[in-house]
């Protein structure tokens, strides 16, 4: 048996029972990962991964990471480890401490097999604008389709099965929708209930720790073991840390979900119908189904109130990227010259586009018109959503607005609709809710995602939901190694 095809769960229990070793599952993630043609490792760890699973060989039963091979995004901190960002401004670029997610995965002896693509600086939703190119989707094999971004690596593979769970970050939709292009689970919690301590900053007000799986339950159990307060992040929840999979198969009578009607409506065609099939049986589950329409201005408002607000933090948050304190080092005879050559020469055309949108926001004469409004929009966009929760507990959503699409028509002009229905999931950012993707089918054996968002900290009911309904469509543990069900 290939153990690196089953759920993290059960990776940990064929561990346990001692039916392969740490070492065994380590060596064949490295050789997954060498044989993958999809563009997805940044950096490599495979001799430490080596020698760290060699020492583990007494397994730890209430432990699920123990010996489990995974991969992280190229933007949180690793000890000793390049970390780029996907960026040559970050070139050479050798952190002297770990993430505090990366600690707590060492610590619960996870294996750390090395570091993944994204787009530069996590600014991107296509992973295709990392220094190394493009991430392609696994599942086309002819390399035509993306894979979404930023965390691209992590979303590939997750769904090529080279490991049972990776690492992300999620500042719009970054590890939400390319887990709906690659038939993953995808989530991201509460702003706050994960320490973004480590996590270089894009965003701050809207950057989310999040993790590719390919199984609610793994997702349940991830999050108990990374979320919780960390003395390095003082934006960190003290909430205490449920236990997640405590009501996981408790089914969904009496669980009211919001379906936003207006938004769903612009949906592929295909997708809608597997989205009313699979409401139709949540509500003889005993679910309560509630349609509700969202002001098309509210709709219109995400992500141009996103894009102001992200670009004047991302201006700020890199201010220290100047070619002199770490990274990328040009020669120069005087600060302006070596900080104009490195930033000139080592960001790419996206990221300094970001970066002169952020500086124009924040320009004295421009503040008040642009910043302050984009902050007053948040909070009409954020008060509008909190009125659905008010007699609802979930959001039903779709992932993304069809499958993953081709590379060749990412430069193609969108209307208003298309525009909404690609970038509506930024409203878990600006409102800082759970949120979680998961598979709901195909179309020409390319998988279509939705998307569950909570009141704050009501992670336990978004995987009970989702649990529910990935019982309900069969689509757990998907791969594209392993093709469409």
């Amino acid at each position: 048996m290939n153990y690196l095809d089953l759920t993290l769960v059960e990776i940990h229990e064929a561990l346990v029972a001692k039916k392969v070793t740490p070492l065994e599952l380590t060596t064949e993630a490295i050789n997954r990962l060498k044989a993958n043609k999809d563009n997805a490792l940044e950096a490599d760890m495979f001799s430490s991964a080596l020698e760290e699973a060699a020492k583990l060989l007494e397994p730890e039963v209430d432990n699920p990471f123990w010996g489990v091979p995974i991969l992280v995004k190229d933007n949180f901190s690793t000890k000793g480890v390049e970390t780029t960002g996907s960026s040559n401004i970050l070139k050479g670029y050798v952190p002297v401490y770990d993430a505090s997610v990366i600690r707590k995965l060492k610590d619960a002896k996870a294996i750390i097999i090395g570091k993944t693509t994204l787009d530069e600086l996590a600014m991107g939703g296509n992973g295709t604008k990392g220094h190394l190119g493009v991430t392609y989707n696994p599942w086309d094999p002819s390399h035509q389709r993306i894979i979404g971004g930023s965390s691209c690596g992590s979303a590939t593979v997750v769904a090529d099965a080279i490991v049972p769970f990776a690492l992300g970050s999620d500042t719009g939709d970054s590890v939400r929708k390319p887990a709906s292009y690659g038939g993953l689970v995808g989530f991201k919690p509460t702003w706050s209930r994960i320490s973004r301590y480590g996590l270089f900053s894009f965003s701050p007000s809207l950057d989310h720790v999040g993790y590719f799986t390919r199984s609610v339950e793994d997702a349940a159990v991830s999050l108990k073991l990374l979320a919780g307060y960390d003395t390095y992040d003082m934006s960190s929840s003290t909430k205490p840390v449920e236990n997640y999979l405590e009501n996981l198969h408790k089914g969904v009578k009496g669980v009211r979900i919001a379906v936003i009607s207006n938004l769903l409506a612009l949906a592929d065609p295909v997708l809608i119908n597997l989205i009313e099939e699979n409401l139709a049986k949540l509500a003889k589950a005993g679910a309560i189904i509630n349609r509700v329409n969202i002001d098309e201005k509210i709709l219109k408002a995400i992500l141009p109130t996103y894009y102001l607000l992200s670009c004047a933090e991302a201006t700020s948050s890199n201010a220290a990227l100047d070619g002199l304190k770490f990274g990328y080092q040009p020669d120069g005879k005087t600060y302006e010259e070596i900080m104009i050559k490195a930033r000139s020469t080592g960001l790419g055309y996206q990221v300094k586009q970001r970066f002169m949108i952020g500086a124009f926001v924040l320009a004295r004469e421009n503040h008040e018109a642009y910043y302050e409004q984009a902050q007053k929009a948040r909070r009409v966009i954020v008060n509008a959503y909190n009125e659905v929760f008010k007699d609802n507990d979930i959001i039903y959503l779709p992932g993304a607005p069809s499958v993953a699409p081709y590379i060749t028509d990412l430069d193609k002009a969108q209307s208003e609709e298309e525009i909404i229905i690609d970038n509506h999931l930024g409203i878990g950012n600006l409102g800082g809710y759970p949120s979680l993707s998961l598979p709901i089918g195909f179309i020409d054996e390319m998988p279509l995602g939705i998307n569950l968002m909570s009141k704050h900290f009501d992670e336990m009911t978004i995987f009970q939901v989702g649990n529910e309904i990935e019982k309900l469509t069969g689509l757990k543990n998907l791969s594209a190694k392993r093709g469409a069900k």
